[in-house]
């Protein structure tokens, strides 16, 4: 069950990521990717791999 998204639909991801954060501004940036995360561990309904993509995010910061 470990699908991979095509670099097309990434980049639009990407894109409208940052449309997103732009539009909300720099003052509610923090709490509109918060929810987001919260709403993508929500979708994903599971924990553990979660737990992993926050690890991965993490690296190379």
């Amino acid at each position: 069950m470990n699908q991979t998204i095509n670099v097309a639909d990434l980049e639009q991801a990407y894109d409208r990521l940052a449309e997103a954060i732009d539009a909300c501004g720099p003052e509610r940036s923090q709490l509109f990717l918060v929810k987001l995360a919260l709403l993508a561990a929500d979708a994903l309904n599971d924990s553990g791999r979660f737990d992993e993509l926050i690890e991965c995010a993490l690296q190379d910061l």
